[in-house]
């Protein structure tokens, strides 16, 4: 049996197929080709039958590292998946589009809501590049640049094109984008603290949660971050904050933020829970954190691209009713 796979098609079976890569998967890796093609396989069965060299390219053995090119056949042995990821990929996610701010043959900026994880996963069944697949059934490939936590709004980068797709990530590795975040937090942010740099490390909770906390700078598991700071506005009890992110680490924003002892408001996981509490009963029922501005260069024409996603309601709401902060004479 042969197959061409361009996009993200469901081939999962126990019989042998001989896949043929389409242009939009060209320049991938194998490893991540074979988890996109094999859906509801674990992802260690997948690298025990590379491994095992039970997946060949063109006949030959290949590693988890191999890139596979347009027109290439790669024969996957059988694969069986359990009855309940059955059952899960004959539920498909509902489709939805989401509000556009940019797109072009090349790639799609939307304005994700709160409360919307971007990817399936972790207990979460769909997320938005799910959903986004099923609303486009036609479209070749969409793919997430980055990535944005479930209760951050904001703008996201979804890919079209392999090319965009790589071109995009390598300046997201590099630092070359622009990314701002509008932040609330608790108490009076000194207005010369404008650069936070810690490293972070990530650890899991007993109950497999994933956390994020500061380390010191000589901590061998810690990742380098940092985080530049601007006060956008001062209002009773909290202060509005421009944050921008010159690293892409986990929870870097609310871990940092958090640290100096300004949690972001309706932080769950690393704000002030009292806080938070008196916070939902004045009506802001979410983390109050967004992704307000992106700058980066289109992966194709390198244009410099400047995108701004405006506050959601609720969140500028909030705001417009908040009480400003009294002023200070040593402000005026």
């Amino acid at each position: 049996m042969k197959q061409i796979i361009g996009g993200a098609p469901r081939a999962a079976s126990a019989e042998v197929k001989f896949l043929t890569v389409g242009e939009e998967s060209a320049g991938q890796r194998l490893d991540n080709f074979l988890l996109r093609v094999l859906k509801g396989v674990p992802k260690t069965h997948v690298y025990r039958i590379i491994r095992s060299g039970e997946v060949r390219v063109n006949k030959g053995r290949a590693g988890a590292d191999t890139r596979v090119g347009e027109g290439d056949v790669v024969r996957v042995p059988p694969v069986r998946v359990s009855e309940a990821m059955e059952r899960k990929l004959d539920k498909p996610a509902p489709p939805r589009e989401f509000p556009i701010l940019f797109e072009d043959d090349h790639l799609l900026a939307i304005d994700k809501p709160a409360g919307v994880a971007v990817h399936g996963g972790s207990g979460v069944s769909f997320g938005v590049i799910e959903q986004l697949r099923q609303a486009r059934p036609a479209a070749k490939l969409l793919e997430l640049v980055h990535r944005l936590d479930r209760e951050t709004s904001g703008i996201l980068l979804v890919a079209k094109k392999r090319s965009a797709l790589t071109r995009l990530q390598d300046q997201f590795r590099e630092r070359e984008t622009g990314k701002t975040y509008l932040a609330l937090v608790q108490g009076e942010w000194p207005g010369n603290k404008k650069v936070i740099d810690q490293p972070l490390h990530k650890y899991l909770l007993d109950d497999g949660e994933r956390r994020v906390k500061v380390v010191p700078k000589d901590d061998p598991d810690g990742m380098r971050a940092i985080t530049l700071v601007k006060v956008a506005q001062r209002l009773a009890g909290c202060s509005l904050l421009e944050v921008t992110i010159k690293t892409g680490r986990t929870h870097q924003i609310r871990v940092h933020l958090a640290s100096q002892g300004h949690g972001i408001a309706g932080d769950d996981k690393y704000g002030d829970f009292e806080w938070n509490k008196a916070l939902q009963k004045q009506g802001l029922k979410r983390m109050f954190l967004h992704a307000w501005r992106l700058q980066f260069d289109h992966p194709a024409s390198a244009e410099r691209i400047s995108l701004q996603a405006a506050l959601p309601p609720e969140l500028q709401k909030y705001v417009d009713h908040a009480s400003p902060a009294p002023i200070r004479p040593d402000r005026l």
